[in-house]
């Protein structure tokens, strides 16, 4: 059974997944500055994502990835870093595909970035 994820649990996702690889451990406020968001909007998300699997947190706050929720970061993460690339390639500028990266890794269905992964990688 496929879980829907909506694009902002995507993003929190793959912004915990970018902040592990940087920071020792991720806590609530490091995603809220990360994202500039306040860190009530954080906290219902993590919340959301807890219900559902997605992230494991532990008695100290430490917010970990559980493999679903690793699993769809790291597919998000994929199709942004090989768009942005892919849009910069064709001469548009760095800031604007990464903007537009963005937007595209949460509405381009799975067999469309197959086939844009299989010709950039050609």
């Amino acid at each position: 059974m496929k879980t829907y994820v909506n694009e902002s649990a995507e993003n929190y996702l793959e912004t915990i997944l970018l902040l592990s690889k940087k920071l020792p451990v991720v806590r609530s406020v490091d995603i809220a500055n990360e994202l500039d968001f306040k860190k009530s909007s954080v906290s219902i998300a993590m919340k959301n994502l807890r219900e559902k699997n997605h992230i494991a947190v532990s008695d100290q706050g430490f917010i970990y990835l559980t493999d679903s929720g690793k699993k769809i970061a790291e597919m998000i993460y994929e199709r942004h870093e090989l768009l942005s690339s892919w849009l910069k390639s064709m001469g548009v500028p760095a800031e604007i595909a990464n903007e537009d990266a963005c937007k595209m890794e949460h509405v381009i269905s799975k067999e469309s970035f197959e086939a844009i992964k299989k010709h950039v990688k050609g």
